[in-house]
């Protein structure tokens, strides 16, 4: 029975200082992210506070308001966005990183 753990294994697989993205990790970090600054742009605007933060979301996302049928559609925008981003990103990195 092996004794190695699973940060070994990585360490020696890797050639280098170069190591690969995981990109669904990192797509679900940011769209966790976003969704958090969503929600507390949502309550902002629906006490009056940051009330200039909250114009500017309502002005580059579709669907927020800051109701909560707003919010929530707010929220799913924004998850949506950023995991297709992040996500692209993650992978454009790891493409690059191979050569």
């Amino acid at each position: 029975m092996s004794t190695t753990t699973n940060a070994t294994n990585r360490a020696e697989s890797s050639p280098g200082p170069i190591r690969e993205l995981n990109p669904i990790a990192l797509a679900s970090a940011g769209a966790i992210v976003a969704a958090a600054v969503m929600v507390l742009l949502g309550v902002f605007g629906a006490v009056g506070v940051y009330e200039g933060a909250v114009r500017m979301m309502e002005q580059w996302h579709l669907f927020f308001e800051p109701t909560v049928v707003g919010t929530v559609a707010g929220v799913i925008e924004a998850v949506i966005i950023t995991f297709v981003f992040t996500y692209s990103v993650a992978w454009l990195y790891n493409v690059f990183a191979q050569r």
